[in-house]
């Protein structure tokens, strides 16, 4: 697979990275832990170098799975884990306190069996600690050594600057796919103007887009998406549209709708690298094969305008999440 620098970093990944969350909670039942293993490893072998992870999975379960799949190959492999929660637990609020943040880095590096953490993102801005706290705080573990590069999860403009101010940000981990396209507007001027590179996780709209859900589907009791507005059976059966349209010219181009989803990503900014996750090895194949397609200029712009003719309908986050994104 080809490699991709995140911004002007220095830090150079394989063109997609491998979303580990879905392994160990978000979407239904943990993987059992062999299986889990196995797909992270094959993953590897399939040219996939980057591993996005936080204590918050599982909680603390995914950054284990990842430490002990990953450790023969650590050196060979680049590792994300992110801060930010009280408890590890979202639904308690932000928390990136500096003693905070220093524990969770010290508890990560134990969980993943590493000696330093590669990227190290602030899960969510935090309104209660200035931002200067926050990359100060990381500043000091990339001196320490405990951290190589410092990122930011769904924060907005000026969090970013403040942050890149104090300590270069080496990456934005924020939604995107063709059916959440807000970060075009304002977020890509600035990553391309600091020199920032961009990790979209749901680049296929939380599996929407592969065409494999409908109104119908039934998801697990504790998956996230039963609270999901954008995933009520209303606006799936209205959102189907989007999905006609994307299987259409996935057929006319002889791939499969996940595949189109991620190359017309991939083309949109050479520092954009996203992080598709799955439990399934023929999926995982099915998603690295999407990053080889080529898209001629015709046919992005026939996406792009198909997707821009759309209507998305329902919120991506329920009320009380939606508030800590984009700050």
């Amino acid at each position: 697979m080809e490699k991709r620098e995140l911004g002007k970093s220095g830090l150079e990944v394989s063109a997609l990275g491998l979303g580990c969350m879905g392994l160990s909670s978000g979407y239904g039942p943990a993987t059992d832990k062999q299986t889990g293993i196995q797909l992270i490893r094959t993953a590897f072998d399939k040219g996939v170098t980057f591993f996005d992870t936080a204590e918050v999975y599982g909680p603390f379960t995914n950054e284990e799975l990842l430490g002990e799949a990953l450790s023969p190959i650590r050196d060979k492999v680049v590792i994300a884990t992110k801060f930010g929660f009280k408890n590890a637990n979202p639904s308690t609020g932000a928390d990136s306190r500096p003693e905070t943040i220093r524990a969770v880095a010290e508890a990560s590096l134990k969980r993943l069996k590493t000696e330093v953490i590669d990227l190290f993102y602030q899960h969510r801005v935090d309104p209660h600690v200035p931002m200067e706290d926050v990359a100060g705080t990381v500043k000091e573990l990339i001196r320490e050594g405990k951290v190589k590069h410092f990122g930011l999860s769904e924060a907005g403009v000026q969090s970013i600057r403040r942050a890149h101010a104090v300590q270069p940000v080496t990456a934005l981990q924020s939604e995107y796919s063709l059916w959440w396209r807000e970060p075009e507007q304002e977020l890509f001027p600035l990553l391309e103007e600091l020199g920032i590179g961009f990790v979209p996780y749901s680049p296929l709209g939380r599996g929407f887009l592969t065409g494999k859900i409908d109104a119908d589907t039934q998801f697990a009791h504790n998956d996230f998406r039963n609270i999901v507005p954008r995933f009520s059976a209303e606006n799936r059966k209205a959102n189907q549209q989007l999905v006609d349209v994307l299987t259409s010219l996935a057929q006319k181009k002889n791939v499969t709708n996940s595949q189109l989803a991620l190359a017309w990503l991939l083309a949109q900014k050479p520092w954009i690298v996203p992080i598709p996750g799955t439990t399934k090895v023929h999926r995982l194949e099915e998603n690295i094969d999407g990053a080889a397609v080529i898209l001629s200029t015709e046919e992005l712009e026939e996406i792009t305008t198909a997707a821009d003719n759309i209507a998305i309908q329902g919120e991506r986050y329920p009320e009380q999440l939606k508030q800590m994104v984009g700050r």
